[in-house]
């Protein structure tokens, strides 16, 4: 399985920014909604590249999770909102999960102290929240926003978490969770029962599950945060994809990070439309670009066709 970076892919218009992009989902047309941190939160491009509208001016503190479900709804996640809420694809806000203003105690289980992503169960419709960098805890949710219960805790054995940074489900409504820094991803069943765990993944941070031909799962892996092996090769700056049992079918990437065509510095967010095209959102400004002299933006966008 390989696949070939399409360069050029998506052009903002002039004098647009992301400043990084966060995350991508593609809708049910293949059009692709960028999330980032950009003036215009939400971008739209066809899948040729062309852009087609943007929204949310002004709406979010901090953009960071995208989930478009099957009936074209967007599910974003505002890790310093507090909050997910739901929008149709031109903006109308249809449901909040949160209180924007009232986060829950620092690891204390309740929701939410900077959630960072949204799954949607294929067959209920149910709601997971991965809850995230000031918790440890999986939140499920009904369709209507009715808390179901929670599972996870702090710690490193199964079932706990270290950074819950991202969530998904596959075709049979298991529930895959990016463990970041325990670098792993957890499997539970709906009910939050533990099933197994991936490994061989360093700092595992975006998370797209592919549901046809039997399943893929894409993981963008971090780069190390550490001086001591920052010039290790193969720590990261890539995107793993495998199947759900966990065996390796391709890594797309360099031995290190880079901003070459097909090389990322921080992949943050995985999708994948009809055709298998993938997109892969960097949070490159954070990685690196804000720490350099004088800072700068680095591209945090790119699509890959699978060939």
């Amino acid at each position: 399985m390989n696949y070939r970076p399409v360069e050029g892919w998506g052009r903002l218009p002039q004098g647009w920014s992301y400043v990084e992009a966060t995350s991508v989902a593609v809708d049910p047309a293949d059009n692709v909604h960028v999330f980032n941190r950009g003036a215009h939160p939400v971008i739209v491009f066809d899948r040729d590249g062309n852009f087609l509208r943007s929204w949310g001016e002004g709406v979010f503190r901090r953009p960071h999770g995208i989930t478009i479900g099957p009936d074209g709804t967007l599910w974003l996640t505002d890790d310093l909102h507090h909050t997910i809420r739901q929008f149709t694809a031109a903006g109308k806000l249809l449901l909040t999960l949160g209180d924007p203003d009232t986060p829950s105690t620092l690891h204390g289980g309740k929701p939410f102290n900077r959630p960072t992503h949204v799954a949607l169960c294929p067959k209920t419709g149910d709601i997971y929240v991965s809850d995230g960098y000031g918790n440890s805890r999986v939140h499920k949710y009904d369709p209507k926003g009715r808390h179901l219960h929670s599972w996870g805790e702090p710690g490193t054995d199964p079932g706990c978490f270290n950074v819950p940074h991202n969530i998904v489900t596959d075709a049979d409504g298991l529930v895959y969770v990016a463990d970041r820094e325990n670098h792993r991803v957890q499997v539970f069943d709906g009910k939050g029962r533990y099933q197994m765990q991936l490994n061989n993944l360093h700092r595992p941070c975006g998370l797209f599950a592919e549901r046809r031909n039997g399943g893929l799962l894409y993981v963008g892996e971090l780069p190390t945060h550490l001086a001591v092996n920052a010039q290790v090769p193969n720590l990261g700056s890539r995107v793993s994809v495998l199947t759900l049992k966990g065996d390796l079918a391709a890594r797309i990437g360099g031995p290190f990070a880079g901003e070459k065509p097909g090389e990322f510095v921080a992949p943050h967010g995985c999708a994948v439309d009809s055709r298998g095209a993938l997109y892969v959102a960097e949070v490159s400004w954070t990685a690196q670009g804000s720490k350099e002299t004088p800072p700068r933006e680095i591209r945090s966008l790119q699509k890959f066709a699978r060939v």
